[in-house]
């Protein structure tokens, strides 16, 4: 599974105004919410689940890429919301430093290889700097998808 066939522009927030990782979730969920990924009444338990995932110890991996991520029974599919803040986000991140771009994204529950095999993807994905600068410098949601969508061996 490549990360362009779970994001949509619609899923891209490209000016995150969260000014730490808690903001930035609830950003992410909001734009789940608003392109019809999730259901309204089910944010409070999809925020309890990545919260309660993102306590027990930072997504923020370094590189400035934040990559929260829950199983939950409340999807049938993976569903992912990918965000960009220029001013950086508190992460809490293992590196210290601020997160520029975060991935969050949700498995059903029980898919464990699924999980980990789409986490893996997207961090590898992220790690590439040529790939992030890129992102970073986007115009706007349109353009990140575009290099989302062709960036070769996703």
């Amino acid at each position: 599974m490549d990360l362009g066939d779970i994001l949509t522009p619609e899923q891209i927030k490209a000016d995150l105004q969260a000014t730490n990782r808690w903001e930035a979730i609830d950003e992410l969920i909001n734009r789940l919410i608003e392109s019809g990924k999730i259901k309204p009444e089910h944010r409070e338990s999809i925020v309890g689940v990545v919260r309660k995932r993102e306590s027990s110890m930072s997504t923020g991996i370094g590189f400035g890429i934040g990559i929260p991520h829950a199983s939950t029974d409340l999807i049938y599919e993976v569903v992912g919301a990918f965000g960009r803040s220029k001013s950086g986000v508190n992460f809490d991140a293992l590196d210290n430093q601020p997160v520029n771009l975060v991935m969050l994204f949700l498995v059903p529950q029980g898919q464990f290889q699924k999980h980990l095999h789409t986490l893996a993807k997207i961090a590898k994905l992220l790690h590439k700097k040529e790939f992030r600068q890129a992102l970073e410098s986007a115009p706007d949601a349109e353009a990140m998808y575009q290099i989302i969508k062709s960036e070769p061996g996703k």
